[in-house]
């Protein structure tokens, strides 16, 4: 990220395709902003969401696509 540059704009959460509907094992993840991926449970959505660049974020989804981080 260059130095003096931020990510300014308001989170645009969305609910992870991987939540269940019944209210467990739910997570939010705002991928609108340019520089960092945010991820908060949506249980406690006023708690620090995770911070990911979004390197790491796209490391993260391909794993669990493929079954790497699998029960």
């Amino acid at each position: 990220m260059p130095i003096g540059r931020a990510d300014v704009s308001p989170p645009h959460w969305r609910k992870s395709s991987y939540s269940n509907g019944s209210g467990g094992a739910c997570i939010e993840v705002a991928d609108n902003l340019p520089h960092t991926i945010p991820v908060r449970d949506s249980k406690n959505p006023t708690r620090t969401p995770l911070l990911f660049t979004p390197d790491a974020w796209a490391s993260f989804v391909t794993a669990v696509a493929i079954g790497r981080l699998a029960d």
